[in-house]
């Protein structure tokens, strides 16, 4: 561990995005300021980013550009004019460029730090007291003690693990253990199919495992449009990812090599045999022993630390960012705004953050992002509204990339025209969403964005396409007044 200071500004304990940042910004603003993460790669050395760079979203994404490549060698070149032979799949060293992605990201993380002067300290954390911290190094040793007027809890969370199907890290797995796997599971069953659970799926179906998703509601993906969702479901089973709703798991084990699984659905009791079974039905906040029992933190009955709407917890000068808490979703940049947020006011700043307009991607196959209110939450709300649809397969860009799969959809007030919500699904979904969010921001009518030029051709036409949709004036659609 670097040399500690006997007082800091702020100790941040965690180095996931919300941590990290919140590091980055208060060396900015001029703070001592120290982070403390307990986080080892797999040879022990002290890593930032937390869960998120090192098993979860950061590493998904590297495994998925891979898969993805593999399954356009394999399926999709011959539409190009291209023959390629003898193909081989070394998931090896896919998950080494994996791993090299993580390190390069951590090394400039690192790098960071030392320009702004943070200091990070490998050891486990405890806040003892508003302004007090107890840490332990992570290879063991004496306890020591530092002391600051400002403390930021970012310790994020971890997957959620079923009773009756314990994790064995070999068999039955979580989702980081996803993300290392030294072969591709012939029959791959995942449990949950919301974002992580459908994020591991398209990674593995496009390496060529029949993957199994036993999702517990009957509806699929019940967070953004439901026209999105419709298409989703149309577009993953059509690449042979195979859906089951209902399906309640009720135990599973290893047998023989296999795992067993158990489920009830509404027809009754199913038995299902796979090779690999992946938990993945969500996180939880990664509270437990976060805090002595007599620092008095505040937590309610699911961990999750109670902050108010700058942040602070019931403690003097300690707040709370990131997944930690329920201001919003478990969502990266949602933890990196908070983070700066936080950092901010401490320096005497006077920053805003807008919970309505943070967007959310699904990381898939193709990809699915949103920003506002669902076209049926607004619809139940009694909100009179006029929706506006264009399908990717209109699209003359899209159709050059033969990336033709999808929809982009435009929600807006029918009397103000005001923009309430973007959903979409298709080829970088994750960035054409930025336009929308920043239209919403500055309160832009659909009009706005119908009279916005765009070039041509490009993906991000869709999303002009469906303003102008929502006017019956789509132009690469047959439309009429």
């Amino acid at each position: 561990m670097p040399i500690q200071r006997a007082k800091y500004d702020v100790i941040i304990i965690g180095a996931g995005p919300a941590g990290y940042v919140t590091a980055i910004r208060c060396g900015q603003l001029g703070l001592k300021t120290a982070c403390v993460d307990s986080w080892s790669d797999k040879l022990g050395r002290p890593n930032l980013g937390g869960s998120y760079l090192n098993a979860g979203c950061i590493a998904s994404m590297a495994l998925l550009e891979s898969a993805k490549i593999y399954h356009s060698l394999t399926t999709g070149l011959a539409q190009h004019g291209i023959g390629v032979e003898n193909i081989s799949l070394d998931v090896g060293r896919m998950i080494e460029r994996k791993d090299r992605i993580v390190a390069e990201i951590n090394r400039h993380i690192a790098g960071l730090f030392g320009f702004h002067k943070i200091d990070h300290i490998h050891a486990r954390a405890k806040l003892l007291q508003a302004g007090r911290v107890e840490i332990v190094p992570v290879k063991g040793g004496e306890a020591s003690y530092l002391n600051a007027d400002h403390i930021i809890l970012a310790t994020g969370s971890k997957p959620l693990e079923l009773p009756y199907a314990p994790i064995d890290r070999e068999y039955i797995i979580d989702t980081g253990d996803a993300l290392n796997l030294d072969s591709v599971p012939k029959r791959l069953a995942i449990i949950g199919a919301g974002i992580k659970g459908l994020e591991i799926a398209s990674i593995w179906n496009r390496l060529g495992a029949e993957v199994i998703l036993l999702e517990a509601q009957e509806n699929f993906l019940n967070l953004p449009d439901r026209h999105i969702s419709l298409e989703a479901y149309r577009i993953f089973t059509g690449q042979g990812i195979e859906m089951r709703l209902g399906a309640r798991v009720i135990s599973a084990k290893k047998s023989e090599g296999k795992v067993v699984i158990e489920y009830q659905n509404h027809e009754g009791n199913d038995t299902l045999h796979v090779d690999r079974m992946i938990v993945a039905i969500g996180r939880k906040p990664n509270s437990e022993g976060l805090a002595a029992p007599e620092a008095d933190l505040l937590l309610d009955e699911s961990g999750y630390v109670h902050v108010d709407e700058n942040c602070r917890t019931n403690l003097p000068g300690v707040y709370a960012v990131g997944d930690l808490t329920l201001l919003g979703p478990m969502l990266a940049h949602k933890g990196i705004e908070e983070g700066v947020f936080v950092a901010e006011q401490i320096a005497g700043l006077h920053p805003i953050i807008n919970y309505d307009l943070l967007p959310s991607v699904i990381y898939t196959d193709p990809e699915i992002a949103w920003v506002g209110h669902t076209e049926q939450a607004l619809r139940a709300l009694g909100e009179p509204v006029k929706v506006g649809f264009f399908p990717m397969s209109a699209s003359p860009r899209a159709l050059t990339m033969g990336r033709t799969e999808g929809l982009v959809k435009v929600i807006a007030h029918a009397e103000t025209d005001r923009i309430l919500g973007v959903h979409m699904i298709g080829a970088q979904a994750s960035e054409l969403i930025a336009e929308a969010v920043l239209a919403m921001e500055f309160c832009a009518s659909s009009e706005d964005l119908a009279k916005t030029i765009h070039a041509h051709p490009t993906l991000s036409e869709a999303l002009y396409e469906g303003a102008l949709a929502l006017r019956k004036m789509a132009l690469h659609l047959p439309m009429s007044e």
